[in-house]
């Protein structure tokens, strides 16, 4: 049987806050850092293929960084 802690005691990084949202800081996984092609064919869930790898380069040429960003949380 599992017992769970009352919430005052809990580590503030561990307290469940129903009452908002997720800052969007916290649910984007970039880190700064140049996105590639192969960067946005593996967050797709795609093979890397000459395919999926020209895939990427046209996403990336019209969204920019941004492409990754739509991906993931």
């Amino acid at each position: 049987m599992e017992m769970s802690q009352p919430e005052a005691s809990r580590p503030s990084e561990v307290r469940v806050r129903d009452d908002r949202a997720t800052p969007d800081d916290l649910l984007h996984t970039r880190t700064g850092t140049d996105v590639s092609p192969e960067d946005l064919v593996l967050a797709s869930g795609k093979d890397l293929s000459e395919r999926t790898l020209e895939w990427a380069r046209r996403k990336l040429a019209a969204e920019g960084p941004a492409a990754l960003d739509k991906l993931l949380p």
